[in-house]
């Protein structure tokens, strides 16, 4: 709802909350920050009213926190370390001027590297953008966009910075959760990065679990390429990505929390010649079939290309890569194609005689599945409960053990 309490992204009243938490008393805030003291109290009364109700205790022997204060305080405060530490590196200057305003400009442009483009997706004219990066670029006395028939270009430093506000404003996003759970309201969208095997037969059975515990909060599942999600959790777009993790680590900022393994499965249509054959296909005979198969890049594509590889076999040569496991059962309905997926995605395909399993005596070496976030993130209560639950989701799939052996039965 619009007229719903939420902190707005000013880091300035956020840096004189932050110092009165710690010195417990305006004056002293004021002379830390170098402002005035009805400054600092003009900047707590307006808190006060974004986080819906006080955020200290105003007594005679100090300021000092309320329940609602200590509950955005480590939010508010990771959000200003992140940005301070990156505005401080880009020029010590910008620790004071920096607006959010100019934060923003600073961010679309870093995305789309069009002032034109910037100004439409922030709703602004294209002079105010403008004016808004010469102004940081001003306070910072270097230049933080390079111009080039391309368009504006952000430098390594500009890049920095903006993946810091980025994150310094998912941060407070997540402390307006913090609030409205307080509250007993449900505010903003847990967004999930989904691949191939946890949309299938992971998420449904979470978040049906999840829908029923919080009716009312926001969730949104999205799907892609696995580089292209993996970008949008580093930036805060996406909370964390369900699916199959990658050996190694694709980077140091995210952690990989494994749930369970999973193995390949070979299927085909009803009717397909190699469906029901009581002994294994040999991989010679399936190195000459036409393939359905996981995208390149992908670890299920590593597991099929490394039992040919590892069988001392050539590759098939007719192979069509797809990540979805709608259109692959399409295509495997419409033809004598062999598909390979996961061993869990098979089983929900078996089981509602959609597709055939195939037996093969290929020796899968199986891939990971599980979370995948950001190294810093602390979850909402909400996010929390739907880990939970994916979790739970995850033990009760694991159990059955038919699933990951399909090729043995």
């Amino acid at each position: 709802m619009s007229s719903s309490p939420r902190l707005s992204h000013n880091p300035r009243r956020f840096r004189l909350f932050l110092s009165v938490a710690t010195l417990r008393a305006p004056s002293l805030a004021a002379v830390e920050c170098r402002v005035s003291q009805p400054a600092v109290t003009q900047a707590l009364n307006k808190l006060d009213l974004e986080a819906g109700g006080p955020v200290f205790d105003r007594t005679r022997q100090g300021f000092f926190l309320t329940a609602r204060g200590h509950l955005i305080e480590p939010r508010i405060r990771r959000a200003m370390a992140r940005l301070d530490r990156a505005l401080a590196e880009t020029a010590p200057r910008l620790v004071l001027t920096t607006t959010a305003s100019q934060l923003r400009a600073l961010i679309a442009m870093t995305e789309v590297q069009n002032f034109t483009l910037a100004a439409r997706r922030l709703g602004l004219a294209q002079p105010t953008v403008h004016k808004a990066i010469t102004q940081v670029e001003k306070a910072a006395a270097r230049v933080l966009f390079e111009r080039t028939s391309f368009g504006m270009v952000p430098t390594r430093t500009c890049r920095d910075l903006a993946q810091a506000a980025r994150l310094a404003y998912a941060e407070i996003q997540q402390a307006n959760a913090d609030l409205a759970d307080f509250d007993g309201r449900d505010v903003g969208q847990i967004t999930i990065g989904s691949l191939p095997l946890s949309r299938s037969v992971l998420l449904p059975e979470a978040l049906t679990r999840f829908r029923i515990a919080r009716p009312t909060q926001g969730v949104c599942v999205v799907d892609g390429p696995y580089a292209e999600m993996l970008t949008a959790l580093r930036r805060g777009d996406i909370d964390f990505v369900v699916g199959a993790l990658r050996d190694p680590s694709p980077i140091e900022d995210v952690i990989q929390d494994p749930l369970f393994d999973d193995g390949m499965c070979l299927v085909v249509r009803n009717g397909h010649p190699l469906a029901g054959r009581a002994t294994a296909v040999p991989l010679g005979v399936l190195a000459t079939a036409s393939w359905v198969v996981p995208r390149s890049g992908t670890p299920s594509r590593a597991q099929f290309d490394a039992a040919f590889r590892d069988a001392a076999l050539p590759p098939p040569e007719s192979v069509l890569e797809c990540g979805s496991i709608l259109l692959m059962r399409e295509l495997l309905t419409r033809s004598d194609m062999i598909g390979c997926i996961s061993a869990h995605q098979a089983a929900a395909e078996i089981e509602n005689g959609l597709l055939v399993a195939v037996r093969d005596d290929i020796r899968w070496t199986g891939r990971a599945i599980g979370l995948t976030y950001r190294k810093d993130w602390v979850p909402t209560r909400a996010q929390a409960l739907l880990l939970d639950m994916v979790r739970s989701a995850a033990t009760s799939l694991a159990g059955r053990s038919q699933a990951p052996r399909l090729n043995a039965f």
